[in-house]
């Protein structure tokens, strides 16, 4: 067999959670034929307790075996040094290793969208997470902020049940369904509340921004917490270039509270690109829509911040089982009604295009 061939084969092999090659980051070490027929290859993983090691065995046999001769492959790992490890971290992020958030600036080419509500109860984590896996399924790179920081769900809606990588200072955020995710959820006890100030919180979302390795997403969506407060604040400083989808139930008093947080991201420069109303109707076995929670909830907020409604999105039983059981209702049951609306919203939210475009490839010299 061609044992360069199979280097070169596993070498082109993404490390799932850097996406880059195996080969660019230094990971593949020894290749060597054991028979005719059989190779073996060893890697070398960033950290020893690798949470992706089953599928990253799965995708190197897969590479080697595709070589003319190749039949058997035996794949093992060893660990890489702390100063192999600073050198992948170097590679990543830049020799300068900068500190600070760069993701959404002038350059970057991540569109950052905050989901917000004036009050909690509304589903607004059930949108965000339905909308990222539809953006995902069609084709888009997304990360997820789980900036709820007192009520964080969102890890457990997509069935994670992993923490986040740490290679030096760097988290590599778990990924389900194409979506990466940070979340507070990661590093908080099942009944522990977070009882934290304003600074604290701050810093908190902070280092979810500096932190964490999002690699550029197509989407950067936020898991806001209802209202207006301190973490809605910090991230508007963070990340003023943000756009707003802000999510109601067709009840007139959620509307109402609704407005609100529509109306602060206003204040902020933050773009308002619509409204979605969720909890719109129950089709029930006869084919009629009975509306549960009233009607014009939605409609009614987005006339009020001069925009449009994006979407509506049924009230079904299996939306709801879909979160409770880690597994979002667009790919359960992705030709059903509630899966039709998210993939609608994914599709106009993504045809709207972004406030502002930037062009990193164009620099202006003297």
């Amino acid at each position: 067999m061609d044992l360069e061939a199979v280097r070169t084969a596993v070498g082109a092999v993404q490390d799932p959670e850097l996406h880059r090659s195996l080969s660019d980051l230094g990971m593949v070490r020894e290749i060597e034929a054991v028979s005719d027929d059989t190779v073996r290859v060893q890697v070398a993983l960033t950290v020893p307790g690798c949470p992706l090691k089953d599928q990253l065995t799965a995708d190197v046999t897969a590479a080697a075996t595709s070589v003319a001769g190749v039949e058997v492959v035996t794949v093992d790992f060893t660990s890489m040094t702390d100063a192999e490890r600073t050198g992948v971290v170097q590679k990543v992020r830049g020799e300068d290793n900068i500190r600070e958030v760069t993701i959404g600036k002038p350059g970057s080419k991540t569109r950052v969208i905050g989901v917000s509500s004036g009050k909690g109860g509304v589903g607004k984590s059930t949108v965000t997470v339905n909308l990222g896996v539809a953006l995902a399924r069609q084709g888009k790179r997304v990360g997820i902020i789980d900036a709820d920081v007192w009520g964080f769900s969102v890890p457990k809606m997509l069935g994670i049940d992993r923490q986040p990588v740490v290679l030096d200072e760097m988290l590599l955020p778990p990924e389900a369904y194409g979506v990466t995710v940070m979340s507070m959820d990661y590093f908080v006890g099942d009944d522990q509340p977070v009882i934290w100030r304003g600074p604290m919180l701050h810093k908190a979302i902070e280092q979810f921004l500096v932190d964490v390795h999002w690699d550029e997403p197509d989407y950067l969506l936020i898991d806001m917490p209802p209202g207006t407060g301190d973490v809605a604040i910090s991230l508007s400083q963070f990340l003023p270039r943000a756009e707003t989808i802000v999510v109601t139930t067709p009840q007139p008093t959620a509307e109402r509270v609704a407005a609100r947080a529509g109306l602060m991201a206003e204040k902020v420069n933050q773009k308002v690109i619509g409204v979605v109303e969720n909890m719109s109707w129950f089709t029930g076995d006869d084919g009629k829509r009975y509306p549960i929670f009233g009607e014009g909830g939605g409609q009614g907020l987005a006339d009020k911040l001069e925009v449009d409604l994006l979407a509506q999105i049924p009230l079904l039983p299996n939306l709801r089982e879909g979160a409770d059981a880690g597994q979002p209702v667009v790919v359960v049951d992705p030709e059903g009604e509630a899966a039709a609306a998210f993939e609608r919203l994914a599709a106009e939210l993504d045809a709207r295009g972004p406030r502002l475009r930037t062009h990193p490839e164009l620099v202006i010299t003297n």
